[in-house]
């Protein structure tokens, strides 16, 4: 970047009239102790800063309820990403006025009995497509520039020339500048920490000669899954906005099918805003002057008669931004020979704002945040370790807070379902809206692995509230869901064993549900479960439960072909062409504490995985779990190798999303998170050693880091 332009710190807050105490004040941390790191220093040196466009990656502000996507101009000008938030959803009316609940799912054959799952049926095809498709997570409105040029025609993106764009990450504000027609624009976005609300301060020219307004454009719902904008901006006639307007303001209602939401637009000086509900389209303009200050709310209610102004969100980005990294845990690895330091504190650092933004609010997260509608926009409870567990480790327990309830929000209709599939206790969906459907499709109706789940969530809550309170409010979820894991285990009478499948389908989803038994990883991860439980009951002062040790001793050996750990018993051609996607035999040692686990034969398998995988036929949280076996078996310079892999599946832009999945996959930024907290706090068993999961040759200042499991 040419130096002369270089957008500074200083230069750029006093352009837009912002305090910089807020911002520069380090907190001493909720210890009261005085802080061991610059995270100041460590945060800003990562700061985002773009000088091209890119039409398919966005840039976001948001507070992790909300997110606003934007393009090189600050707003949704040239490309229309989404504004999302967790609480907008929008289902298509199902077939035939059927309900949700009369899906009755396909049989499948389990250990000689017929039971029904939600999986695809050839008796309800319709409505098991509906469940799948529905709900999504709505586009809840555009906000762009509308550029003209001197002589009437509409800007392009080629049309935009001396680009910079910056990201502060300390105070979450984005200032983008741009030359068009001759002219200079900055644009200042910020989103309210704990409004569902976005800013913008607009200086411009343009502004008040006419050539710059700000467009406002509400979309239809589109069942258009994995795709970078999300919205039916065509069919007008499909959806309600009805508008109320007064000085400086205006007040949306939106109507899409079952879909209702309010959203308010204010303005500071002497905007006005034209158009009306039939094309949902507005415009907010002014005719003099080079200022355009503005906020856009939305929620699920009307919003406030008062709203904060744009330098007022500014100020409180500033403060809620400051917090953040002041809370929890943190690292410095800038003291360290290897030059890689600096790449892997990067995605360490921008992992931690897009998680902020994108998967800190009262859901699980889905595999693309609120970036875009993958999977439409539903949330996968095997993946919310990944999304969320790292939070625990950098203690950062008011974030977790919000989202961990799905627990009690899904019990009742979990314990629903597995009564329905003959077992007791609770079974957990995989893939799923808020109201707790399954999405039918055969692997979300047969995967297992998300089912110990709570167990691990629960001691890690226990380990940092070990309270009587903790251990009561979890009791009936780690109960109810031990109950499941030793009723759906099934006694082999012929092997004197309980044996976990057919049907299921293992971590890996790359195997054949009707006859894949005993996989390694869930075998560890069932031993895990019943032990916490276990434990449990132990603190609760309860009699031993005798069926979930019977269970727990009983079930099958992890099982292994010539001294190495396999995916599941009985694989054929194991390191020949099952040797893609998750290798989820290494996350037994690592991801899980280790239950049933031989060290030396995890060696051997781990050495063996990164001998002969296709490391770029795997997911982009694979990378993480790999690097926390390496961690634990002392390896840790291979546990770098990996956090840094140059697999296609684990790259990160420069924004810091990732890829590894659908675009982007933010369990890899999930992952990394939980590895650094496992390498840099420790674990059971790692002894007293400081940063214990990296290599002596790295100098790693760590502070406020839990101990894993």
């Amino acid at each position: 970047m040419n130096s002369k332009r270089e957008i500074t710190r200083r230069q750029a807050i006093k352009g837009i009239g912002l305090s910089l105490a807020a911002g520069e004040l380090l907190a001493a941390g909720e210890a009261g102790a005085a802080p061991k790191i610059d995270r100041h220093a460590v945060v800003s040196r990562h700061d985002v800063r773009l000088t091209a466009p890119d039409l398919n990656r966005p840039l976001q502000v948001g507070n992790g309820e909300f997110a606003f996507g934007m393009d090189i101009t600050g707003l949704q000008t040239f490309a229309a990403f989404n504004t999302m938030s967790q609480w907008g959803w929008h289902h298509f009316p199902p077939p035939h006025g059927k309900k949700p609940d009369e899906f009755k799912g396909a049989e499948w054959d389990t250990h000689g009995r017929q039971i029904r799952y939600p999986a695809p049926s050839a008796e309800q095809p319709e409505l098991g497509s509906w469940l799948y498709n529905n709900p999504d997570r709505l586009n809840l409105g555009r906000i762009g520039l509308a550029l003209k040029k001197a002589d009437g025609s509409i800007a392009s993106i080629t049309d935009v020339s001396e680009i910079e764009q910056w990201l502060s990450l300390w105070t979450g504000i984005v200032i983008s500048r741009f030359r068009f027609d001759g002219e200079a624009v900055e644009v200042v976005t910020c989103c309210h920490p704990t409004i569902d609300l976005v800013a913008f301060s607009i200086r411009s020219r343009l502004i008040g000669s006419g050539g710059l307004a700000v467009e406002l454009n509400f979309p239809y719902a589109d069942h258009n899954e994995f795709a970078n904008f999300v919205g039916d901006f065509g069919h007008p006639e499909t959806h309600q906005t009805e508008v109320k307007r007064s000085d400086n303001r205006a007040d949306f209602k939106r109507t899409v099918d079952d879909a209702v939401y309010h959203v308010s637009l204010a303005w500071s000086g002497g905007g006005s805003l034209s158009g009306d509900g039939k094309e949902h389209r507005f415009a907010l303009s002014a005719h003099s002057g080079d200022m355009l200050e503005f906020v856009c709310g939305f929620g699920q209610n009307p919003l406030p008669g008062k709203l904060p102004n744009a330098r007022e969100v500014q100020k409180q980005s500033e403060v809620g931004w400051s917090k953040f990294w002041n809370s929890g845990a943190a690292i410095d690895l800038s003291e360290s020979s290897d030059p890689r330091w600096r790449e892997l504190e990067r995605r360490v650092v921008l992992s931690q704002y897009l998680l902020a933004v994108n998967e800190a609010g009262s859901l699980p997260p889905q595999e693309s945040g609120l970036v875009n509608n993958g999977w439409h926009g539903k949330f996968h409870m095997e993946m919310y370790w990944w999304h969320a567990t790292h939070y625990a480790l950098w203690n950062r327990w008011p974030i977790l807070k919000r989202s961990i309830g799905i627990y009690d929000r899904f019990h009742a209709s979990s314990k629903k379902r597995a009564a329905s599939e003959g077992v007791r206790g609770a079974r957990w969906p995989k893939m799923t809206s808020p109201e707790g459907w399954e999405s039918t499709h055969p692997c979300n109706a047969l995967l297992i692995w998300q089912q110990p789940h709570p167990m691990f969530f629960a001691e890690l809550d226990y380990r940092a509230h070990p309270t009587r309170e903790t251990l009561e409010k979890w009791k009936e979820i780690v109960f109810d869901t031990a109950d499941f894991l030793a009723s759906f285990a099934f006694y082999d009478e012929p092997t004197k064993r309980y044996v976990l499948g057919p049907p299921i389908y293992v971590v890996s989803e790359n195997t054949d549900p009707k006859i894949t038994q005993n996989p390694t990883y869930e075998l560890s991860q069932w031993r895990f479960g019943l032990r916490i439980a276990a434990q449990w009951r132990q603190r609760l002062g309860m009699p031993v439960n005798e069926e979930w040790d019977r269970v727990r001793t009983g079930l099958a050996a992890l099982p292994q072909q010539d001294g190495l750990y396999v995916l599941y018993e009985g694989v054929k051609e194991m390191w020949t062409k099952m040797n893609f996607e998750h290798p989820a035999l290494t996350g037994i040692y690592g991801m899980l504490p280790g239950d049933a686990v031989d060290v030396e034969t995890m060696r051997r398998t781990h050495k063996k995985v990164l001998e002969v995988w296709n490391l770029n036929a795997t997911w982009g949280w694979d990378f993480p779990m790999l690097a926390m076996c390496a961690a634990k078996l002392g390896e840790t310079s291979t546990a770098i190798n990996l956090l840094l892999h140059p697999s296609t599946g684990f790259q990160f832009d420069e924004r810091g999303l990732c890829t590894g999945g659908p675009f982007p996959y933010f369990p890899a930024n999930g992952g990394l998170l939980y590895a650094i907290g496992l390498m840099a706090g420790g674990w059971d068993g790692s002894g007293d050693k400081s940063t214990p999961g990296f290599p002596e040759t790295w100098r790693v200042k760590a502070e406020g880091f839990a101990r894993a499991l």
